[in-house]
């Protein structure tokens, strides 16, 4: 045998062998530990909680599940005997005393690794018990300078977290004799300041945070680490990965915006590894078996496209037998297009409740009554609250937020061209809007998911059980110093109660209401500017973009075009809003409206200038002529200059017809804004250089042609009725 097959058969004898007995011993290890925590109450942190442990196979053992707590508010004062209470009773009842235990928190507890990382750091540590530490000492400051000195890192206990030995460990609370509301905080802090006891015990202190991370008075030290499709939290100032992370004290909204990523909830890799676990999916109910939804809809100040509002309701995909309304307006400007709403579709649903501006109800008031409204019917199961301005294109919006069986829940909707939401990520330190470091992210797309905010307005699903429960206070939405939003927002997580949005579809958008004026007919033709996406899906063709695509364009006569321009809604309130304005020309050649005073070929006629329209127009000629213009007349382009706009009546008895003449710009268009041979006979435009006419003009459709030199024209006679049409001259 060669020296060589010597050592290697060395090798097979003790090596492999002793891997396996560490193997063995690791894994019995694993087995030993045993999580402690306290629980009198599920709420939606203990399930995060419980979640991450499940996550990493630690085994759990809730102490005071169903009992009442009494062990105080500890947020505010020193509290949480009761915990040290439960802890004593159940380590007493032990028997094997080969037991490590680790003793948590769970409400504001997330694991980060598992067993076997937190074990081969518990003992590294070489003490019996150890603690986690923080940098801010807490609940009586006189007793800093009794705390042992260390080198490096934190120097003060947290009692929210620490492991060690089973006989250690009961030895360490058997002095328990304190009330539940006592400190235990500082029942644990006067045993690690007792030299003696600190020995005795062999209790050391997680300094450098390797295994505990206690985020308050560290919120600049932890940030999120993703590597290799695994998300965890690094504290940068010690270099460490923390097995478990504690929102202590605080900082609940920041161990709810690690949640979102620990343990491996959300990687660059993977996306959302969670948002499919626990739906409740409709698809298995009859629709008969559909949860009962009470909507509530605000309309809180003066919005446009109220009445697409309610079409869009209309349209929600979910059975009208199974929604009840609850509508609240302090506009009387919006009171007749909710009364139409009511008349012709009311009845579809099971029950409606209406409370207009004549009852002089606020808004916090109104929101309060429809959680109620909720509250007090037993076949609700869901509050869905519904802003006016929320624009909501998905039809199946409503049964996806149900499916997500989340107590609160929101679909991120945004306002167009801007980072504006319907949920903030983030608080500052007074309580308003900060930007968390994913807002941007998640706003734009980039990371989807369903996310746990601290603030949600505009479109949220509320869970009835959870108004009954944790949210049973009447006055959620009720506050001297905050909107009620912010107030509603802030009661949810005073109660703990997570509140969520997804992006995981897309929802729809939210209207701007600033300097959204009331003082014409048809207010929503003055949106192009600031609502431009819902101006354009109510008043331009559906069939524009094909113009583009040279696949609805006519050509009717040489170097005239005809494309769909308006739907038939822009046409009527158009025209509805010159004849509401009334004043129309009398058709003779002197004119003061416009530059010298006098019109060659007068019409009977409206400017638009004259009901303060014509920047709107431009806008309108610049968005959706100009692109026209430069794809059918090559090398020409245009700034729609166009300081004649107006809107042209003809009538039998009034004016019929228009001579032959030329227009005064290099292209004109011109809008048939009503339908032949249903408002009116006769009518058209004839180009005599060429002997071409177009007798039926198509309503909503543009007639675009060159309006110097060669498009000599007149307009044909209207026989009855009354027509007409929107001309611009453009680029005179």
């Amino acid at each position: 045998m060669t020296p060589w097959s010597f050592l290697l058969l060395l090798g097979l004898l003790f090596c492999e062998p002793f891997s396996l007995i560490n193997g063995a011993e690791q894994r019995t290890s694993e087995d030993k530990l045993l999580v402690l925590t306290v629980a009198t109450k599920e709420t939606d942190g203990f399930g995060r909680f419980m979640r991450s442990a499940k996550h990493f196979n630690y085994t759990v053992k809730v102490l005071g599940r169903g009992q009442t707590w009494t062990g105080g508010d500890y947020m505010s004062a020193p509290g949480g005997g009761q915990k040290v209470r439960l802890l004593k009773e159940a380590l007493e009842e032990m028997k094997t005393e080969d037991k490590i235990i680790l003793f948590i928190d769970s409400y504001d507890v997330v694991f980060a690794s598992g067993p076997k990382e937190l074990l081969k750091k518990f003992k590294q540590a070489k003490h019996k018990v150890v603690f986690s530490s923080e940098s801010l000492i807490w609940p009586d400051r006189h007793l800093e300078d009794k705390h042992p000195h260390v080198r490096e890192g934190n120097r003060f206990l947290g009692s929210g977290g620490f492991m060690g030995y089973l006989p250690n460990i009961r030895e360490m609370v058997s002095d328990w004799s304190g009330e539940d509301d006592d400190s235990d905080q500082l029942f644990f802090t006067k045993i690690y300041i007792d030299a003696a006891k600190r020995k005795s015990i062999n209790i050391t202190l997680d300094t450098k945070c390797r295994l505990f991370q206690n985020l308050h008075g560290a919120l600049d030290e932890v940030v999120l680490k993703f590597e290799d499709g695994r998300v965890r939290a690094r504290n940068v100032l010690y270099d460490t990965l923390p097995v478990i992370i504690h929102g202590n004290g605080p900082t609940k909204l920041q161990i709810n915006y690690l949640g979102n990523y620990i343990p491996n909830i959300w990687t660059f890799e993977t996306g959302c590894t969670v948002c499919h676990e626990d739906l409740r999916p409709l698809t298995a109910l009859k629709e008969s078996e559909y949860p009962m939804v009470v909507i509530g809809i605000f309309i809180q100040q003066p919005t446009p496209f109220v009445t697409v509002f309610f079409e869009r309701l209309l349209k929600l995909q979910y059975p009208k037998d199974k929604l009840k309304l609850f509508i609240h307006s302090q506009e009387a400007h919006h009171a007749s297009q909710v009364s139409s709403f009511l008349k012709d579709h009311g009845s579809l649903y099971q029950d409606v409740r209406v409370i207009g501006p004549e009852e002089a109800i606020d808004g916090a008031e109104s929101r309060n009554l429809g959680f109620d409204m909720c509250r007090k019917d037993k076949d609700c199961d869901y509050f869905f609250s519904l802003d006016i301005e929320v624009v909501l294109k998905n039809e199946e919006t409503l049964k996806i937020l149900i499916e997500q069986n989340l107590p609160i829940v929101a679909p991120m909707i945004t306002r167009v061209g801007r980072l504006w939401s319907n949920f903030w990520g983030a608080l500052s330190a007074e309580g308003y809007y900060a930007r968390s470091e994913d807002y941007v992210d998640i706003v734009q797309g980039r990371r989807v998911g369903v996310w746990n905010v601290p603030y949600v307005s505009s479109v949220y699903l509320v869970k009835a059980d959870i108004l009954r429960s944790e949210l049973t206070d009447y006055e959620l939405f009720t506050s001297q110093i905050l909107d009620p939003d912010m107030a509603y927002c802030f009661n949810v997580r005073e109660k703990a109660v997570f509140m969520y949005v997804t992006n995981m579809h897309t929802f729809g958008r939210i209207l701007s209401t600033e300097n959204y004026q009331t003082g014409h007919l048809h207010n929503d033709l003055w949106q192009i500017f600031e609502n431009p996406l819902d101006w354009q899906e109510r008043y331009i063709h559906e069939n524009y973009t094909l113009i583009m695509k040279d696949k609805l364009i006519e050509t009717p006569c040489p170097d005239v075009y005809w494309f769909p321009i308006f739907t038939d809604v822009a046409c009527n309130h158009l025209v509805e809003e010159m004849e509401h304005f009334g004043k129309w020309s009398g058709g003779g050649n002197v004119d003061t409206r416009i530059q010298g005073g006098y019109e060659n070929v007068p019409t009977i006629d409206i400017h638009m200038n004259q009901i303060n329209f014509e920047k709107e127009w431009h806008k309108f000629l610049l968005e959706f002529i100009a692109p026209v213009t430069e794809k059918m007349y090559p090398g020409y382009y245009t700034k729609c200059s166009s300081p004649l706009t107006f809107v042209v009546r003809y009538k039998p008895d009034e004016q019929p017809l228009l001579t032959p003449h030329h227009d005064a710009s290099t292209f004109t268009v011109n809008i048939a804004l009503n339908s032949k041979d249903v408002d009116y006979q006769g009518g058209g435009c004839r180009f005599l250089r060429y002997d071409c006419s177009v007798q039926a003009p198509r309503k909503g459709w543009a007639l675009m042609h060159p309006g110097r030199l060669t498009h000599y024209h007149e307009g044909l006679p209207t026989t009855a009725g009354v027509r007409y049409i929107a001309v611009s001259f453009v680029d005179p």
